[in-house]
């Protein structure tokens, strides 16, 4: 009996453990802005960070309905994009300044569940708070939309969310953006869009067996997170942008043609919708860091 006492009393440590381990750990209050957020500024970062791709409703034309929906195959499961409009019961129209920083920075809901990484929280992190409160206040300016979205359709393991607080462990630093003091400031907003708001990465970064982004191969590029085809690589090597120039890279990210003369396809139509909306400089920013980025080869 004695062993069967122990294994119990080890197992309960286990669960302790695990259960610490797994805590949401939300932002300290002084990382969330304590001022209102501007509106207008909002747009823009609404639009950098390519929301409506995600969370605009399927059958809408309109990038501002944001009635949720979309969803996103991959090898975990189907995650399904919320309604993100200023909807009381819908929505998000119940919620706090502090409980839009804590989903878009810590990937934490105002209930304290976690938010699965398709939410790409891990790049959202590097915001500024004044960022996050103007895109805040921008999405309260929106139509609400009544529209539930289903729930996410994953099998075990993954559908216990707990779990997901050691996978942030590993891949969520809680980090801002640090501006590199060797690199100019247009480099410098650019890597800021990139890495910040634009989230490139989570797309163009390739992931491991547990769906983290791999950095030793930023922006080279990997297999689709939906499972078909291949997102390419966008660093300056021959195999992905090296013999782009900084003025043809800002203008495909404006008007979805490559120098090439072929156009961009797929989700990152959408991309350049987005893109589209911001000022030239930012295109312009956008286009220089990617030319400073290490040079990186296609994966065999």
């Amino acid at each position: 009996m004695r062993w069967i006492a122990a294994a119990c009393v080890v197992g309960l440590i286990g669960l302790a453990g695990f259960w610490l381990l797994t805590m949401p750990r939300p932002l300290d209050a002084a990382a969330i802005a304590n001022a209102q957020g501007d509106p207008e500024a909002g747009r823009l970062v609404y639009f950098a960070g390519g929301c409506a791709s995600c969370h605009k409703t399927p059958d809408q034309d309109d990038p501002l309905h944001l009635g949720g929906g979309f969803a996103l195959k991959t090898p975990f499961g189907t995650f399904v994009a919320p309604n993100l409009s200023p909807h009381a019961d819908a929505g998000v129209g119940r919620w706090s300044l502090a409980d839009f920083a804590n989903a878009m920075q810590r990937g934490i809901a105002p209930d304290g569940r976690h938010y699965y990484p398709a939410f790409p929280y891990t790049s959202y992190q590097r915001m500024t708070a004044t960022d996050i409160a103007d895109l805040w206040a921008f999405i309260l300016t929106l139509e609400p939309v009544e529209t539930i979205a289903e729930g996410h359709d994953l099998g075990f393991p993954f559908n216990i969310r707990r779990g997901l607080g050691l996978w942030k462990q590993l891949y969520l630093d809680g980090k801002p953006f640090a501006p590199d003091p060797a690199a100019t400031d247009v480099v410098d907003r650019g890597a800021y869009l990139v890495n910040g708001p634009g989230h490139c990465g989570e797309c163009h970064t390739s992931r491991d067996a547990i769906g983290g982004p791999d950095p030793s191969r930023h922006l080279a590029g990997g297999p689709d997170p939906e499972g078909e085809g291949k997102i390419p690589n966008i660093t300056p090597h021959a195999d992905g942008i090296g013999a782009w120039s900084e003025s043809e890279i800002a203008y495909s990210l404006e008007s979805g043609f490559t120098p090439e003369f072929d156009s961009f396809g797929g989700t990152m139509a959408a991309v350049v919708r987005n893109m589209a909306q911001l000022p030239a400089s930012d295109r312009e920013a956008i286009a220089a860091y990617l030319k400073s980025v290490p040079p990186l080869a296609d994966a065999n």
